[in-house]
């Protein structure tokens, strides 16, 4: 059951990593940010409550309060993408997938603030290993000129603590909850907000644009459902440390889909960055905990 449990949860970070292709490549075609986050949470909500009916789940589970505390919790996940997408406007791919793993030190002021847990010391060595990664992965000590526009900095941080509060929020809210049902919840969550925010984008959508429609499932397939089913299957079976470590996958998975695919390139010192984030990663889970 282990091994099942590990083979899921590194499918589905691996599967997030491959979001950035898809978001690039809509943005190359013309799409706006609110085209791309409204499509993808569109096609990722109809899926899941497919997939939801096909298996038979009881919403009637579910009270109108954990539906409403599941769905709130699911505009972590939309404020992720906007912010996420958003830097990729500014800055490359590779980069922002960088600022978006902030999340290792960013989630340490969720637990510090809501839960009164205050860093250790192995929580700070794991900040400062993050941060020294940051200034590799950015570029800026391999000596060449590096554009890093605030807006993308900002917006990519932004996505890293949004994404710290998904993380932080999903292990507290609902857990018991069936996991079809509370991702086909967390996600409609997203897609309220993303039609709120993009209000204005919504009479853009041309029902009769197949490459919108291809791409956006795309963007649904590996930055929403596959995720979000292969964590909650995968999840339950290993313990939370390890799942947060095996997350990790997706840093590489981006960076190197990014260099392939969208060529982009990222030099050595950059990949000794990477390699630091992903040490944090490992000192926080298995060492930062009392």
């Amino acid at each position: 059951m282990k091994a099942r449990g590990i083979v899921f949860v590194l499918l589905g970070a691996a599967s997030f990593g491959f979001t950035p292709i898809f978001v690039k490549t809509s943005f190359a075609y013309g799409y706006s940010l609110g085209q791309v986050n409204i499509i993808q949470m569109l096609i990722a909500s109809l899926l899941l409550w497919s997939v939801s009916l096909v298996k038979g789940s009881d919403m009637r589970g579910m009270s109108l309060m954990s539906v409403l505390k599941v769905m709130a919790m699911g505009t972590t996940v939309g404020m992720t993408s906007i912010f996420y997408y958003g830097a990729m406007q500014y800055i490359t791919a590779s980069l922002a997938i960088i600022f978006l793993f902030q999340f290792v030190w960013i989630g340490m002021i969720y637990e510090w603030i809501l839960n009164k847990n205050r860093p250790t010391k192995f929580n700070l060595l794991a900040l400062v290993i993050t941060l020294t990664g940051v200034v590799f992965a950015s570029g800026v000590i391999g000596g060449g000129e590096v554009e890093l526009p605030l807006m993308g900095m900002i917006l990519g941080l932004l996505s890293g603590t949004a994404y710290a509060g998904f993380i932080f929020f999903s292990g507290q809210v609902e857990v018991q909850a069936p996991p079809i049902m509370r991702s086909a919840w967390m996600v409609m969550g997203s897609l309220v907000l993303v039609s709120v925010v993009f209000f204005r984008d919504i009479p853009s959508l041309v029902v009769a644009d197949s490459r919108f429609w291809l791409i956006g499932l795309g963007i649904a397939l590996v930055g929403g459902v596959m995720p979000t089913l292969f964590f909650a299957i995968g999840s339950p079976l290993i313990p939370g440390r390890l799942a947060n470590v095996l997350s990790s996958v997706e840093l590489p998975v981006a960076i190197v889909s990014a260099m392939i695919i969208l060529s982009e390139s990222v030099q050595w010192v950059q990949w000794v960055g990477i390699l630091l984030i992903i040490a944090a990663i490992f000192v926080n889970e298995f060492m930062g905990r009392e």
